[in-house]
């Protein structure tokens, strides 16, 4: 499992010219399932992803986490992280998790998310989305479940 982690002062998450998900200071997190990827990965990067010390104390060093700071999670489902494209010109999505599975693993780190109390939006699984990011820093980090072992 992938999660690509931007710090934003606000962001917004839209379908069809509808906004479904926004958020104040916080975290966006693009979040892609890849094959074998199991609920074990999504607890291990909802515990980085929340913990996670981006946010700048007194000093402006990067000391705070989302918890820490009360900040707001807006998650949206990204296949294309997992994109292969080594060979030729067009990325290959191979090792993307299929749908079904992407889906519950989705929505289970979600809802862990939000047990942990901060304000959780969401985009909308498998639609065309347009998400509006002011990238705070910039700051953006990649991480990855499988890095951990």
């Amino acid at each position: 499992m992938k999660a690509l982690v931007q710090r934003v002062s606000r962001a917004s998450v839209g379908v069809n010219d509808k906004i479904v998900g926004k958020i104040g200071r916080g975290l966006v997190v693009f979040l892609g399932v890849a094959q074998g990827d199991s609920k074990e990965d999504a607890s291990y990067l909802v515990n980085k992803v929340v913990n996670l010390r981006i946010f700048a104390d007194e000093a402006s060093k990067f000391a705070l986490s989302a918890l820490e700071t009360g900040g707001d999670i807006l998650v949206v489902s990204q296949f294309t992280l997992l994109a292969d494209s080594r060979k030729g010109r067009r990325p290959s999505f191979t090792e993307a998790a299929p749908p079904e599975l992407a889906k519950e693993l989705y929505e289970f780190f979600v809802e862990q998310v939000r047990s942990t109390g901060l304000k959780v939006e969401t985009g909308l699984f498998q639609e065309h989305m347009l998400v509006e990011i002011y990238n705070d820093g910039p700051v953006t980090i990649s991480l990855e479940s499988k890095m951990r072992k």
